[in-house]
């Protein structure tokens, strides 16, 4: 430190008489950063196979395909396996929770 201190000895608190104690409270000794992210979508699983689009599909993990299974997302900006929605486009062309026409916005991983 730039005052000479050791981190394993916390300085020395100087009381001031009738008064509150001076210098640090505490002496910080190890800091671990941590971080967290999720997609940019307003849910998280696949309304489709009801597994979280973060994991690969059900049909995916039973066919050992995991690194296949990508997620897309339409306009309305919902998401679901690729895989689920082929099959469910094949039915029907509409977005499973708003119904609204599906439109592919963009693929991702």
């Amino acid at each position: 430190m730039a005052d000479g201190q050791s981190l394993e000895e916390p300085p020395k608190v100087k009381k001031a008489k009738g008064k509150t104690p001076t210098g640090p409270l505490f002496t910080l000794k190890k800091w671990n950063a941590v971080a967290m992210w999720s997609w940019d979508v307003e849910c998280d699983t696949c309304a489709i196979c009801r597994v979280q689009v973060m994991d690969a599909c059900l049909r995916c993990q039973s066919d050992k395909k995991q690194e296949e299974c990508i997620v897309v997302w339409g306009e309305c900006n919902h998401s679901f396996h690729n895989c689920c929605m082929q099959l469910w486009i094949k039915q029907n062309n509409r977005c499973p929770l708003c119904q609204q026409e599906w439109t592919v916005q963009r693929f991702g991983s």
